[in-house]
């Protein structure tokens, strides 16, 4: 499948701001069931200087400063990318849960793919015993891990009710856990804070999801939104199988990769510095379309 996707996010400043500097993590991955066929960031006003790099975790940063002052800051990130997942294994060949934290910790190396990363809590995903608890009931002793955690998806997705007025992006784990509400971004915190407080490898993938419009509906340019879901570590032979516990599905050819880190805290899409004063405004549209091999 390959998408064009187009993302725009702009700034509305109360009062103009004299400069900006900013790290923007938009750019999708090149890796495993994905190729970037070409991409592009813009942004206006226009950077007196950008810096493009990839950070610890291989995601694609550019950095940019803006000293012009503005009332209104636009980034731009348009992408033709490829994606071909992999079938996920059967659950059921899957290594024994407890087996994985001591593999995770026998492997020596400390690239950026190993395991040993992934299992310590996060700036926004701290251990949290009840979501601990609420994962532990999915891994009774010997269960294969993916089947474990096929289980877990599957009653994230049945208890905790999709509700984007029930928490915002600075809402702490245990307090979205309690309302047994939120969105996908919370969904995955949840699912890798449980996962970890049973010392599993647990990661945060942010991208893109491909929607479709309801039956007789015409498609919405600027519709689509971004996405977040939990990547688990199985073992060597199995490596990263990805998970999303918003819709209770493993990741497939409708997924779309940006940036992957330990919690949102790793791939906030645009952070940065302002210089100024007042109150700002956020705007966000999407747009995802399937351009070869669409059914």
């Amino acid at each position: 499948m390959i998408y064009d996707i187009s993302h725009v996010t702009t700034y509305s400043y109360e009062a103009s701001v004299a400069s900006t500097r900013c790290a923007i993590r938009l750019t999708p991955r090149d890796g495993r069931g994905q190729r970037v066929l070409r991409s592009v960031i813009e942004a206006t006003p226009a950077p007196e200087a950008t810096r493009e790099s990839v950070d610890f975790f291989g995601n694609r940063v550019v950095e940019a400063m803006i000293r012009e002052p503005h009332a209104r800051l636009r980034v731009a990130m348009t992408a033709r990318v490829e994606v071909n997942w992999d079938e996920p294994p059967a659950p059921g060949l899957t290594p024994p849960w407890e087996n994985i934290a001591r593999d995770a910790c026998a492997l020596r190396r400390l690239d950026r793919g190993t395991p040993a990363h992934w299992l310590f809590p996060g700036r926004l995903t701290p251990l949290h015993p009840p979501a601990t608890d609420y994962a532990r009931e999915s891994f009774p002793a010997g269960r294969p891990v993916l089947e474990g955690a096929a289980e877990l998806m599957a009653r994230i997705k049945e208890d905790f009710a999709y509700d984007p007025e029930a928490t915002h992006v600075a809402t702490p784990l245990a307090e979205a856990f309690a309302r047994r509400g939120g969105v996908c971004q919370d969904f995955a915190h949840i699912m890798i804070a449980g996962l970890r407080g049973l010392a599993l490898p647990a990661a945060y993938v942010s991208g893109y999801i491909r929607t479709a419009p309801a039956p007789g509906q015409p498609r919405l340019d600027g519709a689509d939104a971004s996405h977040a879901w939990a990547a688990l570590w199985c073992g060597e032979p199995f490596g990263w199988i990805h998970l999303d516990p918003t819709n209770a599905m493993f990741a497939d050819d409708n997924h779309i990769t940006v940036a992957i880190g330990r919690d949102y805290a790793d791939v906030s899409p645009i952070d940065g510095v302002i210089v100024g004063a007042g109150r700002q405004a956020l705007a966000v549209n999407v747009d995802i379309k399937a351009v070869s091999g669409a059914s």
